[in-house]
């Protein structure tokens, strides 16, 4: 028992703390921006959006409108305020809501045909096809473009307008506008943790002659440079660095292994 314990009560290293410092910032963003997302990709798959995300996604659309009419109500309690009056605009954070739930409900069919039937789509995980009228914007074709600049954009732009010709109210305003970044930095994430796997590869590609010129004594100090190793003492027996080598290697491999294997298992 007590290895294990020792194990449990390690400190994170740097890559778990930045592993998790990912995961949490994609948590919350996929929260918030979920109300978004099944509008702007109605064709997602069943395994897109994972049911933590969908539970507290839900639970938002329930406390938001909540807590805006109560905020609104503290601030006509505030002697001298005036008559209460109710916002400019026709649409609130209430109405989103209501559209939310209406909206999952749909989808919910369009899923669980899609869970009995599996055969009716190919990948699971796919957010599916944009709205057509991106097709016809500039940059379109990229993916990654349309996912991490346009859409955020359209939502941002789309927000501010309907605001302005007091469609709708600013509450509802302001979360489109906190979605629209938060959905660029969610899908930023999925590109960057595509990008990090495959640079993954390329490092591993790197960094194995390299150390077979470590182990061989004959790597210079601008080899070891790009993999931050220092060379052996040119004293150390002939024992001592055979099994330092062996050590280095095991280790760099080990941490090469974990790296794709986490990365892959994002995906």
């Amino acid at each position: 028992m007590q290895p294990q314990q020792q194990q449990s009560a390690a400190p994170m290293s740097v890559e778990q703390l930045h592993e998790f410092a990912i995961n949490v910032v994609h948590m919350v963003c996929s929260v918030v921006t979920m109300p978004i997302e099944i509008i702007l990709r109605p064709q997602y798959g069943t395994r897109y959006f994972p049911i933590p995300v969908t539970f507290f996604s839900a639970i938002l659309m329930i406390v938001l409108p909540f807590l805006s009419g109560m905020a609104s109500g503290i601030t006509h309690m505030i002697p001298f305020s005036g008559p209460a009056m109710p916002p400019p605009g026709l649409f609130g954070l209430a109405s989103l809501s209501s559209l939310y739930f209406f909206l999952v409900f749909l989808h919910g069919i369009r899923l669980y045909r899609r869970m009995i039937y599996m055969d009716l789509e190919q990948h699971s995980q796919f957010e599916g096809p944009p709205l057509p009228f991106f097709r016809m914007l500039p940059g379109s074709k990229s993916f990654w473009f349309t996912r991490i600049v346009l859409e955020p954009v359209f939502v941002f732009v789309l927000a501010s307008v309907l605001e302005s010709i007091s469609i709708i109210q600013s509450g509802l305003s302001v979360y489109l506008h906190i979605a629209a970044l938060m959905l660029a930095m969610c899908n930023f994430i999925r590109w960057y943790r595509v990008w990090e796997l495959i640079r993954s590869w390329m490092d591993m590609a790197v960094t194995g002659p390299i150390v077979s010129k470590f182990a061989d004594g004959k790597a210079t100090e601008d080899d070891l440079a790009p993999i931050h190793l220092a060379s052996l003492p040119k004293n150390l027996s002939p024992d001592m660095r055979q099994a330092a080598v062996a050590h280095i290697a095991r280790a760099f491999g080990a941490v090469i292994t974990n790296k794709t294997e986490n990365k892959e298992e994002k995906q």
